[in-house]
């Protein structure tokens, strides 16, 4: 039997960001997408996901959803059977990131979240090769039905979260690295840093794809998902 795929969706984002993997992978193992709404700690988050993964599992996550899954790794190292991180980050906040979460909380708290994510978060999601309106009218969607107050506890998580350098250090098993080549919100930078952290993963940087890699590139990211599971 394969081993069941978790994936763990980014910042104000939900199943809908991997509609491509569920789509591919689901037919030949069990695939679960945690929800990490409820909560303002990412150790919470992770927390409530290993609550609800299965014994052991193969871990995914993406932006947000990857600094969750290296927390989960943190947790329960020996539960993960292997560890894919798209487009992420494994430092703590920045402080001039950091600085910038108490205004946007204020105008989410205000009622101007959407107005404020399509003038300001949204530009930076994709890369300018790709086909933007129909991944923007997505993104649009999953903001609107997730709303302002996850909005504020997700930036009060990223704003405190660990450190998860030795994290990934001291992780042995299966490992992908993943991200498109023009992510502005998380560089190719952060990606080379973890590869050094964890020698043992693939890299791949997928040419012509921004942020969100899993709706921009689905056959290259499936793909290198699918090689990734191959090894465990």
């Amino acid at each position: 039997m394969n081993m069941p795929l978790v994936l763990l969706p980014g910042m104000m984002c939900d199943a809908r960001l991997f509609t491509p993997q569920i789509d591919y992978f689901s037919a030949e193992r069990a695939v679960q997408v945690a929800c990490l709404t409820r909560h303002n700690r990412v150790e919470d988050m992770a927390r409530a996901v290993l609550a609800t993964a299965p014994e052991r599992f193969a871990l995914a996550g993406l932006s947000m959803g990857g600094i969750v899954a290296m927390e989960v790794v943190r947790q329960a190292p020996d539960r993960v059977v292997g560890l894919a991180l798209l487009d992420t980050n494994p430092l703590a906040e920045d402080d001039r990131v950091k600085a910038g979460r108490g205004p946007q909380m204020q105008t989410a708290r205000e009622g101007g979240l959407l107005d404020m994510l399509v003038d300001k978060a949204f530009p930076n999601y994709l890369a300018a090769e790709t086909t933007q309106a129909p991944i923007l009218a997505t993104c649009f969607a999953m903001a609107e039905s997730l709303g302002a107050d996850v909005f504020i506890r997700q930036s009060e998580a990223l704003m405190h979260r660990p450190d998860q350098t030795e994290t990934l250090r001291q992780y042995r098993s299966p490992a992908m690295i993943l991200c498109g080549e023009q992510d502005r919100l998380c560089p190719v930078s952060r990606h080379t840093l973890m590869s050094e952290l964890m020698p043992h993963a693939s890299l791949d940087v997928i040419p012509a794809a921004g942020h969100l890699v899993t709706l921009e590139k689905p056959i290259e990211t499936n793909k290198a998902m699918a090689q990734w599971l191959e090894a465990l």
